[in-house]
């Protein structure tokens, strides 16, 4: 039988699937199920500042609605706590999870300020997890906020917590970067021990009928891999740190592409919200039947075989563009129906 075994972030899976950050996981009869279907490794729901912070406001003002509203009444809630960031109950919650399985638990952090990543880095560290992943993402809303800025602060907030924790750190990025391998190979110097690729950030949406902003839950489609896949390929042999891939995984054979390019391990999230936490087993299941097939008995016999270092043509990792040589175009027209 195939030998599932990778390596990640500096600690062995017995697998590469991992559970990407996501609200399943703050249930610990779904942890329990999913370490039970195989999942190799579990990041935790992320740790938001702004929503800590938006929490503590409502808590104000629900505190001084009625305040001193007479002499006698200074205030409705004279024993409760003064304002501050706490994220007590995340904290305590990401220990239960940590305590309620034996499989690896990453805590997934994102936070405004830049002291505060390293403060919650820290109260982190104290719940028990395993190592923390860093959520990175920059919103473009301000013309003169220049790149170069915005990766230095990331890579000093990068160093700044490895120099503030023990456990391993890595960092998960959007695709959004004028040169995304630039930015990967400076938090590759700053010693990132993990890279996932990439962060499906939320897009809002607009209904006609209406004419008001909606929020439709964004799920991803099995043709979303092909970005990360591109970019594992292009890492595979370049980066010290290790390379997880994430964004429209949802079988067994999504799974094995990645492998393939040079991931070590994968996140998952849409796959079971669409298909239930027992599609783990089945795309495990689907990767060992594969390998058996192929006569690999481990990942490291076959991981990175088709990225850029080990491909002869430089072709699938150098145009980003359509060529009819490459695409068939003819056939595809008919396929569609666009010609006859």
């Amino acid at each position: 039988m195939a030998n599932l075994k990778t390596k990640y972030m500096g600690f062995e899976l017995k697998n590469p699937i991992i559970i990407g950050a996501c609200n399943l996981v703050t249930n610990t009869d779904n942890l329990k199920k999913m370490e039970e279907k195989g999942a190799a490794a579990v990041v935790y729901k992320t740790l938001f500042e702004e929503q800590v912070n938006l929490e503590n406001l409502e808590m104000y003002e629900l505190r001084t609605e009625y305040e001193e509203r007479n002499a006698e009444m200074t205030t409705l809630f004279p024993n409760s706590k003064t304002d501050s960031q706490d994220p007590h109950e995340h904290l305590m919650n990401l220990r239960k999870a940590k305590e309620a399985v034996s499989i690896p638990v990453l805590a997934s952090l994102n936070a405004i300020v830049d002291d505060t990543w390293v403060e919650y880095a820290k109260m982190i560290e104290q719940t028990g997890v395993d190592g923390i992943e860093l959520n990175f993402y920059t919103l473009p809303e301000k013309t003169e906020e220049g790149n170069d800025e915005i990766e230095k602060k990331q890579v000093k907030i990068l160093r700044d917590v490895k120099a503030a924790v023990k456990i391993p750190v890595s960092v998960k990025l959007s695709p959004f970067y004028t040169n995304p391998l630039r930015i990967i190979s400076d938090l590759d110097r700053a010693k990132a021990d993990g890279l996932v690729l990439f962060n499906r950030l939320f897009q809002p949406d607009i209904n006609t009928q209406t004419e008001r902003h909606v929020f439709p839950y964004n799920l991803s489609s099995s043709d979303d891999h092909r970005l990360p896949l591109r970019f594992a390929g292009l890492l595979y042999g370049n980066v010290n740190a290790s390379v997880c891939t994430n964004s429209g995984i949802l079988n067994g054979h999504d799974v094995i592409k990645m492998l393939l390019a040079g991931a070590d391990s994968v996140e998952v999230v849409s796959a079971l919200y669409r298909n239930g936490i027992d599609v783990i087993a089945t795309m495990i299941k689907d990767l060992e039947d594969w390998m058996d097939s192929k006569g690999y008995d481990t990942i490291d016999s076959f991981r990175g075989k088709l990225s850029r270092k080990n491909t002869a043509s430089e072709l699938p990792y150098h145009r980003a563009q359509y060529l009819d040589f490459m695409m068939g175009t003819s056939e595809i027209l008919k396929k569609y129906k666009a010609i006859r």
